[in-house]
Formats: C-alpha cells, sequence, structure tokens
C-alpha cells in the first residue's frame, strides 16, 4: 500500500499539512521587507542565502486568523517552477499516512481547489494542500514580478 510523507503545520488552531516532497527547507521568520503594490496576503520578501524570496502570510491568503504563535516559522516551497515561502504559526512535525487514510475533499467545500485531501492521523484531521493550485496563474505573476530574481 503507498504511503506518503506530509511535513505538517499549524495556522490557528487548524492543522494543515504539503507532501514533503514540494518542501525545500523550513527556516525561523525574521521578518520580511514589504513590497509596494503586492497583494495584501503577500508578507514581502526576503533574502535566504543571497537568493531573493517572495513570503506569503498563508492564514491571510486562506482568510482564516493566524494565532499569536511568537516563534513562526516560513516553510519554503516550490510551487509552478518558482520558490516561495509561506508563513505558518508552527510546524508540528513531519508523519507519514497511508493513502487509504486521505479522503477526498467534501464536495460542500469545492471552491478551495487547492485543497487535495483530508487526512485522518488517528483523531484528527490534517488539511492537505495542492500547493501547485494555492494560486491563480495571474496570483502567480504578480508575486514572481514582485522581486528580482
Amino acid at each position: 500500500m503507498a504511503e506518503e510523507q506530509l511535513v505538517v503545520f499549524r495556522l490557528g488552531k487548524e492543522e494543515y499539512a504539503v507532501s514533503i516532497t514540494q518542501v525545500k527547507e523550513i527556516i525561523h521568520f525574521k521578518g520580511t521587507t514589504k513590497m509596494p503594490n503586492t497583494p495584501a496576503y503577500m508578507k514581502g520578501i526576503i533574502n535566504l542565502r543571497g537568493k531573493v524570496i517572495p513570503v506569503i502570510e498563508l492564514a491571510m491568503r486562506f482568510g482564516v486568523g493566524a494565532g499569536c504563535a511568537v516563534d513562526r516559522r516560513v516553510v519554503i516551497v516550490e510551487t509552478a517552477g518558482q520558490e516561495v515561502g509561506i508563513v505558518v504559526d508552527e510546524v508540528t512535525e513531519v508523519i507519514r499516512l497511508q493513502e487509504a487514510a486521505i479522503e477526498p475533499v467534501p464536495t460542500m467545500s469545492a471552491s478551495n481547489d487547492y485543497v487535495r485531501g483530508i487526512g485522518k492521523d488517528k483523531d484528527r484531521l490534517l488539511i492537505i494542500l495542492d500547493l501547485a493550485k494555492l494560486f491563480r496563474k495571474d496570483e502567480l505573476e504578480e508575486i514572481q514580478s514582485s522581486h528580482i530574481a
């Protein structure tokens, strides 16, 4: 039976997960340089070992409240061939889930195209994200144009 390794993180009280294959690294959030005329959910840019990376406030992108975590993290992911940082409250663990433990998204929440499935791990539910669908093409172009490659 196939299994998948997922990086689990929190936004407020909810737990989310992304495939570990899309995660480049996880760093401490130390602030960003805000760029003018960018979407509200774009936190700014950071310099990561000489490379400029756009950083997204994921809770704001989803329209959910972020927690008051003091020690926030930035998960550097690759989506549509571009590295993007997503700010999360806390990275909790890396888990392995069997394919059978991942349910399809309920039909009433179909407007969330970026939710790939719901993972069941013991007595908790994980919202598994599809990073390739997190941003529309025009949003990705806006993010790309907001920093110097």
